[in-house]
């Protein structure tokens, strides 16, 4: 099974919010090989600069290497992944969400995977993907 975290999915953990509990058990599952976590390196820059904007660099800087420290898979966004991108921007021009998660959308699209989120605004496509979990 493949999952694909979005910002909002660590964001809950590090500011250990409801939902909290849920993404660390997906988290230490993970460890063993299954699921499989994914996430956009535009993800990873909207932890990132959330953290350093709320927070500090060095804050931001410690958030990222424990990221590091997790079995997830950051997935680039390059030219010979153009699907991911050109998904995304599908997504992007005919929903209402941030460009970031677009692309939270578009990877588990493109994967075939379960989206973990708490955000609502993947409500509107909701439909479109193979699973939401929806974290509480």
């Amino acid at each position: 099974m493949t999952m694909v975290l979005d910002a909002h999915a660590l964001m809950v953990l590090f500011n250990d919010e409801p939902g909290a509990e849920e993404v660390e058990k997906i988290l230490i599952k993970a460890e063993s090989g299954s699921p499989k976590l994914l996430m956009s390196v535009v993800n990873w820059g909207e932890i990132y600069y959330s953290i350093l904007r709320g927070a500090s660099q060095e804050m931001a800087e410690a958030k990222a290497h424990e990221i590091a420290g997790m079995q997830i898979e950051l997935v680039p966004v390059d030219t010979r992944d153009l699907e991911l991108v050109r998904q995304a921007a599908v997504f992007k021009a005919t929903r209402k969400m941030s460009y970031a998660d677009c692309f939270a959308a578009a990877l588990a699209k493109t994967r075939n995977a379960e989206l973990v989120t708490g955000d609502s605004e993947f409500k509107v496509v909701e439909t479109e993907l193979k699973k939401i979990r929806w974290l509480k």
